[in-house]
């Protein structure tokens, strides 16, 4: 029989950093409350989590890679909304936030969650922060405490 090493979901005793845009807000702040119902839901204390918040998902790469510096966080996730307009701005934005949370994640142990909203309508993402399609920041926030259970069980040696 193989050897599966898998993370549980349980966040209790992680220490969590969410980094989020304000631009957006009425996105991205659906979001925030999904990742930190996930968190409490699965043993978690608000008290453990900090919100830091950057002006837009352009800038989430560079506050990513600043919380990972400062340390004390078991896992980041990076929330933000980037929606589709008239111009290729959000070509630029959406593909540039993505390769740099990416990339922070890249040189960093610690797990890094990409929960950034790309869509082409308002209605689309105010579907994924909520309503007919789930809460994306819920699901971000799960992924978060998995990996961060599973590094652990790596690093004991499990």
């Amino acid at each position: 029989m193989p050897t599966v090493l898998e993370g549980q979901l349980s966040a209790a005793g992680l220490r969590v950093a969410i980094v989020a845009s304000r631009f957006n807000a009425l996105v991205v702040e659906p979001l925030i409350a999904g990742a930190l119902d996930a968190i409490t839901r699965t043993g978690g204390s608000g008290d453990a989590v900090t919100i830091v918040r950057c002006p837009g998902a352009w800038e989430l790469p560079q506050v990513v890679r600043w919380v990972l510096a400062r340390g004390g966080f078991d896992a980041v996730i990076a929330l933000g909304a980037v929606i589709r307009g008239a111009t290729p701005h959000f070509d630029y934005v959406a593909g540039e936030a993505a390769k740099g949370v990416a990339a922070a994640a890249a040189g960093s142990d610690v797990p890094v969650v990409f929960g950034v909203l790309t869509t082409d309508t308002i209605e689309q993402a105010l579907e994924r922060a909520g309503c007919k399609a789930g809460n994306k920041g819920f699901d971000a926030a799960m992924a978060a405490i998995e990996l961060a259970s599973l590094r652990g069980r790596l690093a004991s040696g499990a």
